[in-house]
């Protein structure tokens, strides 16, 4: 392989704990996140006497997630990276290219199932579109693969509910890759632990601001390239035309499919799956999930059947049994005075200049407390008073067993643990069904009011949003779990 994991542990832990303390954790909580990673840092160039086969479904193109695992795979000398899989052919040569440059000998397949039916192969990462994500997933854990597959986990919330019970009865291991939970800084657990601790009082409300989804407009169709299976790469969705705009950044193939409700959420589960998740963990409510659902402000997108079609301008409420509240929203969420950073300071501007209003378009979870705030995003953290982020906790909050923070490195462990990840499929599944249940009220409509059951996983006298728990496959796939 190639040189991996060069930098001494001396100059690892400086770095990393002055880097933390930069990012905005306070210097005794930075001290407890910079510990577990140079653990993982040892970890990852220490000598493993058992290899661990991975192969990677739906390798993509360089900017793709799938490219991002890989490079977060192979700083591990127990992986041999040893297959490659996309339906685009041009994925397929760049990726095989890249694992050979770094001394691995990848095999290349065109088909998912090819790949899961390798019985060399020990563990997958799976990157491909949204509608894909259940049908990869179940088919590794049938043929007895531990999974890594990307948020969003699934395209509805039955998918989450066969592949939690897939994860169940094959006893496999499965990471959603939600690294909010381990990477980031340890900035969002940091914030989870806070609001578990009771240091802002009882949480009143939470504002999940996951910007709005792109609109499009018409897009024309055109013909597929020809090195790109089309008709597989829709599989199990209702065939549809190739389309791509005239200047090649909108279409409703690689990457951009994110914006059609056939193939994705919009951003409901693209940052939705992120800060959502954030808002489950915090509100300790993994493993289950609102009552009630409203679609409080709600702008309808484009839908003459040739565009983007997800929500552009949305907020939806989601109400837990306790009284808390959920907010996912585009934007427009509530403008804050006061919110100073560890060192009591207002964040800056662009311009060096402190703000005095952390503004509510900001990306990011704003956490309201009955008697403190605090603001989270992958840039910052925030809090109403400096004492909230400086005082050391005296009775840290469990939210996990251990304090990983390589979420690969995580997921690794855990193969050889057999352990639970710390976004396994109950945590990443719960958390997308939310993301669903948004997604089904914004499509309902403004003014939608939906009644939840989290322990049946259903809607209490409303047909119509139960019908919107699954979609019907194009044969010949079927969910089968």
């Amino acid at each position: 392989m190639s040189e991996r994991g060069t930098l001494s542990r001396r100059g690892f832990m400086g770095q990393s704990l002055a880097g933390l303390t930069a990012l905005g954790l306070p210097l005794w909580y930075a001290r407890e996140v910079h510990g577990a990673q140079v653990a993982t840092q040892i970890a990852r160039v220490k000598k493993e006497g058992d290899k661990l086969n991975m192969g990677f479904i739906g390798i993509g193109s360089p900017q793709s997630r799938n490219r991002a695992l890989y490079g977060a795979a192979r700083n591990f000398k127990q992986v041999n990276c040893m297959a490659v899989c996309d339906v685009d052919t041009r994925h397929l040569a760049s990726a095989s290219a890249m694992l050979k440059k770094d001394k691995y000998e990848p095999t290349e397949y065109k088909d998912f199932r090819e790949v899961c039916g390798n019985k060399e192969i020990d563990a997958v990462c799976i990157a491909v579109p949204d509608h894909w994500h259940a049908l990869v997933a179940l088919e590794a854990l049938k043929q007895g693969k531990d999974v890594y597959c990307e948020k969003p986990l699934t395209l509805t919330i039955n998918e989450s509910l066969a592949l939690m019970k897939a994860v169940k009865e094959s006893k496999r291991v499965l990471q959603t890759g939600s690294q909010q939970r381990t990477e980031m800084g340890g900035m969002f657990r940091f914030a989870a632990e806070i609001a578990r601790s009771g240091r802002l009082g009882k949480i009143k409300s939470i504002e999940c601001r996951i910007g709005g989804s792109p609109q499009s407009g018409a897009i024309p169709e055109m013909e597929p390239p020809k090195e790109l299976d089309w008709d597989m790469w829709q599989g199990p969705v209702a065939k549809a035309p190739y389309r791509m705009s005239k200047d090649g950044k909108k279409t409703n193939c690689h990457y951009e499919f994110r914006w059609f409700y056939e193939y994705s959420g919009g951003k409901m589960t693209d940052w939705g799956a992120h800060h959502i998740d954030i808002a489950q963990w915090c509100l300790g409510m993994d493993g289950s999930g609102p009552t009630g659902i409203e679609a409080i402000d709600v702008k309808e997108p484009y839908s003459k059947g040739d565009g983007y079609n997800c929500h552009e301008q949305f907020k939806v409420k989601y109400t837990y049994a306790n009284g808390s509240e959920v907010i996912a929203m585009d934007g427009r969420g509530t403008d804050v005075k006061g919110l100073v950073n560890k060192d009591g300071n207002a964040p800056k501007n662009r311009d060096g200049k402190a703000q005095e209003m952390t503004s509510g378009s900001e990306n990011g979870a704003m956490i309201f407390g009955e008697t403190g705030t605090v603001f989270v995003s992958r840039g910052s953290l925030l809090a109403s008073d400096q004492k909230i982020l400086t005082e050391p906790m005296k009775d840290m909050p469990m939210l996990y067993p251990k304090r990983p923070t390589d979420h690969m490195g995580n997921f690794l462990d855990c193969i050889k643990t057999r352990e639970t990840p710390i976004c396994g499929v109950e945590i990443g599944g719960g958390s997308v069904i939310v993301c669903h249940l948004g997604a089904i009220a914004l499509r309902m409509g403004k003014g939608t009011k939906l009644t939840w059951d989290p322990k049946t996983h259903k809607f209490t006298g409303n047909d119509q949003a139960n019908a919107m728990l699954s979609r019907e496959y194009r044969a010949p796939w079927k969910l089968e779990a």
